[in-house]
Formats: structure tokens, C-alpha cells, sequence
């Protein structure tokens, strides 16, 4: 199989697992629709948490309600993207600790891709609207504005993916990656939704290295505001690499893997 045919492969195979992924959620509209409505009220009562608090101090480290409020968007929509596409991002761990990866091995796919895919969250679509509503009401708002927005929606979700996935993928080694995972989860959506200059320089070297939150948002906040179509292809280029690193990391682990044993199928 060459390349492109390897290519359009993988990718009819993720469009028929989020169709199908999609087709099943969609069987409790209204369940589908609380959750993704709960979702965006929820991110919309920080948003007038930050409303508030900037109107009263005038701006937080050089930024300005609109700049945390593109954070935001931009956040919340990877974040969503990410869960709605590899929705089993923050259960990998769990499915190798009770030998549930059998069912995967079994398959035709690539196990890693084949892992992820097979869910979606059905809250993260909540998260991925909301971005784009709060876009809307952002001033000086063009198509060029909107595609710069979208491309960097689609690298921050890659990167929230194998960041999450790698994390997960230490229960290889460790027999349990939970409390790292939670902790690398939570200080990474910490770090991205607050304004970079609020933290020490000392440590800002993490949000380039270990929780690579200045590529999902410090760095498209200056191409955004800049219109610096330059730095697009440096910040997927990074994101593709944080991929590569997550899956040769998973790769490595499978290595160790012991099957469970399990009998079960995958319809």
C-alpha cells in the first residue's frame, strides 16, 4: 500500500468512526443536547467571571478581554475536537490496566488510531460550539481571521490528543498512569486558559516542552492578532511532532503489553 492510498485509507476509516460514533450519541438527542448545552453554560459563566474582573482592573498581564476570550474559544474548541474524535484519549490507561486491548489487536486498523477513534464524548461538543459562538462576538472577526482560528482549533486538538494519549499510555510502564495523567490534564488546561505573563519566566519553559500549552494558545494569540500566516505551518509542525512522539511512546509500550484474555467483539 503506498502512501496516499495508506492516506485516504486512514481517513475514510476516521470518517466512518465519527459517523458512527456521531449515529450513536444522536440516538438520545435530548441527552445529547443537555450535555452539550450544560457544557457551554458552564464555559460561558468563566467567561463572565473574566468580564467582570477585567472591567474592574483594567486587563491582567498586558491582556485584554478579548485576548482570554480568544484563549478561551480557541481552548475550548481543541479541547472539544480532541474528545470528540479520540474520545477514549483519557481511558487508554484504564483499557490496558484490565486487558481490554485485545479487542483492538484483533482489528485491521492501527491499533493506536483504532483505540482512540472508537469513542466520542458527547459533553466535548458543547466545548467545541461554544469557541466558535464566543469567535463570533470578537471584534475585527474576517474569513482570514476564521481559517487562521480553525487551522489552529485542529493542531490544538492534536496536540491535547497525544499529550492526553501519552500520558495514558505510561500504565505500559508504570501498571498505573491515573494520578499522572489527571494531574499532566488538568495543570495543561490550567496553563492554556490563563494569560502566559501571569506565570513566572522561570517556568514558562513548560508551556513549550512538557505541557505544550503555548502551541494551543500563546502562539495562535499572536498569529491571530498579527494575521502572521508565517508561524501556521511552525505550530503544526509541532503539533505533528507531540503526535509522532505520543505514538512511538505507545508504540514502545504495547511491547510490554499482556494480553487480558479477554473474549468480546467490536461491532
Amino acid at each position: 500500500m503506498n502512501r496516499n492510498t495508506w492516506i485516504s485509507a486512514y481517513a475514510r476509516f476516521l470518517g466512518t468512526t465519527f459517523s458512527v460514533n456521531l449515529q450513536a450519541v444522536m440516538e438520545y438527542r435530548v441527552n445529547f443536547l443537555i450535555q452539550a448545552f450544560g457544557m457551554m453554560l458552564n464555559n460561558a459563566a468563566f467567561a463572565l467571571f473574566w468580564g467582570v474582573l477585567i472591567e474592574r482592573t483594567g486587563g491582567i498581564g498586558g491582556y485584554g478581554f478579548s485576548d482570554i476570550m480568544f484563549i478561551w474559544a480557541l481552548v475550548s474548541s481543541s479541547f472539544g475536537l480532541a474528545h470528540i474524535l479520540f474520545g477514549n484519549i483519557r481511558s487508554l490507561g484504564r483499557i490496558v490496566q484490565k486487558g481490554e486491548l485485545d479487542l483492538y489487536l484483533l482489528q485491521p486498523k492501527d491499533v493506536f488510531l483504532n483505540l482512540l477513534a472508537s469513542r466520542t464524548i458527547v459533553s466535548a461538543w458543547g466545548d467545541f460550539i461554544y469557541g466558535f459562538i464566543v469567535l463570533c462576538f470578537l471584534p475585527g472577526l474576517s474569513l482570514g481571521r476564521l481559517a487562521i482560528f480553525s487551522s489552529f482549533v485542529c493542531s490544538g486538538g492534536l496536540i491535547f490528543a497525544a499529550t492526553f494519549a501519552a500520558a495514558e499510555s505510561l500504565t505500559f510502564f508504570m501498571g498505573n498512569s491515573s494520578a499522572i495523567s489527571s494531574a499532566i490534564a488538568e495543570f495543561m488546561l490550567s496553563f492554556s486558559l490563563y494569560p502566559e505573563t501571569v506565570f513566572d519566566r522561570g517556568m514558562r519553559w513548560v508551556f513549550y516542552s512538557i505541557l505544550p500549552s503555548g502551541f494551543i494558545a500563546f502562539v495562535p494569540l499572536a498569529v491571530f492578532k498579527g494575521l502572521n500566516w508565517a508561524m501556521m505551518p511552525l505550530v503544526w509542525i509541532v503539533a505533528l511532532a507531540y503526535v509522532a512522539a505520543s505514538y512511538s511512546l505507545f508504540r514502545l509500550g504495547l511491547k510490554r503489553y499482556e494480553s487480558g484474555n479477554q473474549i468480546g467483539a467490536r461491532l
